[in-house]
């Protein structure tokens, strides 16, 4: 298993075919999915083709990585970052399977995903987008360090963007 990052009670790595189950699972649940947009996977191998499809790793050297918890490498989730050429933004993004919430785990790999941002890849602003009634993601994004920026539309819905620069390169 190659970390990417460690925090004091986290791993995070590249996510892998071998997490299919447990990113059906994370999608899967309707109360995960709330505010994202997206759609549950039909089935473990839909999972593993999109895993298999994700191309963030071999194009930019990042992505959304697996949040695994130190003590018995479970997985709890994924946190990272993702480049939109569309929009030339870097984006931090979380999500993690229900019974590992409020727990600060979203934050405390966001904080190391953001710094890893700034210190390793030299990304000079990072942003975070939540549909407004995300009252938790907007929390982790505010503990973490990033701003109210705007009202944006998040999918079909209202949200907002909070906004992080990197003031040792700014």
């Amino acid at each position: 298993m190659k970390i990417v990052l460690e925090t004091p009670r986290l791993f995070l790595r590249e996510i892998t075919v071998e997490d299919a189950e447990s990113v059906y699972l994370l999608n899967h649940d309707p109360e995960v999915i709330k505010y994202t947009g997206d759609n549950a996977f039909e089935s473990i191998d839909a999972a593993k083709s999109f895993i298999s499809n994700y191309d963030q790793y071999k194009k930019y050297g990042f992505g959304r990585w697996a949040v695994i918890y130190k003590s018995n490498n479970e997985f709890l989730g994924w946190c990272g970052l993702k480049y939109s050429s569309e929009l030339n933004e870097f984006d931090i993004g979380f999500r993690f399977l229900k019974k590992h919430w409020n727990k600060g785990y979203a934050t405390e790999a966001a904080s190391a995903t953001i710094e890893y941002g700034f210190n390793k890849l030299r990304i000079n602003t990072i942003v975070g987008r939540a549909m407004k009634q995300n009252i938790a993601s907007i929390k982790v994004l505010q503990k973490t360090g990033l701003t109210y920026k705007e009202d944006r539309i998040c999918g079909n819905s209202e949200g907002v963007l909070y906004v992080i620069e990197n003031i040792n390169r700014v």
